[in-house]
């Protein structure tokens, strides 16, 4: 598999090539990042102590010539330019960039039908087998359970709540009949009155280096079921992507999704 990876200077990134380039399966084909990067122009593996022969490109013609896939954990607005050229000139995405909008998510499903994409807001193996935990939970607790999650994440994350948290939300509301737009409950502040027995609420942490943590609490009378879920290294979520290009590797186009790739539909 010829993979190239968005972001390469970053954590993610990095921690993305040391997954392929230890992979006999795969090969890193390119590398990208933002004009003006400390490491553009520099070999893509080199903090790794063995240099692949892939410099770090901030042009896409050129970090994208050789790749059959690209893996991007971004920004919306970085990942949507990747989009739209991944889908002209064919090439498979595995995005794990969170935060987008409507329209974002849109654009997604229409490049979707020009090439093979797995969009997910969490490609760790064990979070996308909690979200299937949670659909069963939530059909069972489906009355008399007060439902919230919580999210903990390093201080330098930019978004809340994290994307994790909110898929959780769509899959617990999804189960339940309802919608997470309806429902779903980000603030609460002053005299708010007493909980609506409906909504789904969300709590919010930021600080340090915690990688993600998510909790759902379905709160009873008598008893409160919590489905716990911590990263303690970002390692999962580049051995997700991997498999997300094995996945695709059969697919010409269509949009899908951790569920997909790990056969939990």
């Amino acid at each position: 598999m010829k993979i190239a990876v968005a972001g390469a200077s970053g954590r993610m990134g990095r921690m993305l090539i040391e997954a392929i380039v230890a992979d006999p399966d795969a090969q890193l084909a390119g590398a990208l990042d933002l004009p003006g990067a400390p490491g553009i122009g520099s070999d893509a593996a080199a903090f790794l102590g063995k240099p692949a022969g892939v410099p770090i490109e901030s042009e896409l013609s050129k970090g994208l010539a050789s790749a059959r896939f690209l893996i991007d954990f971004t920004r919306p607005e970085g990942t949507l330019q990747h989009l739209d050229y991944c889908a002209a000139h064919g090439i498979k995405m595995i995005i794990g960039t969170t935060g987008f909008d409507d329209a974002g998510k849109a654009a997604i499903a229409s490049a979707a039908q020009k090439t093979a994409i797995v969009f997910a807001p969490n490609m760790s193996i064990g979070v996308n087998v909690t979200m299937k935990l949670l659909e069963l939970a939530a059909k069972s607790f489906s009355h008399g359970y007060d439902i919230e999650i919580i999210e903990a994440h390093h201080r330098h994350k930019v978004d809340a709540p994290s994307g994790t948290a909110l898929k959780m939300g769509e899959v617990i509301a999804e189960a339940l009949g309802r919608d997470l737009k309806d429902v779903g409950v980000f603030a609460r502040e002053g005299v708010t009155g007493e909980r609506d027995p409906s909504s789904i609420g969300f709590a919010t942490i930021r600080g340090g280096d915690i990688v993600g943590d998510h909790t759902v609490l379905f709160a009873g009378i008598g008893e409160r079921i919590e489905i716990t879920h911590k990263s303690s290294s970002r390692v999962t979520y580049a051995h997700g992507s991997l498999r997300a290009a094995r996945f695709l590797q059969a697919k010409d186009s269509g949009l899908y999704d951790m569920q997909d790739v790990l056969g939990l539909r």
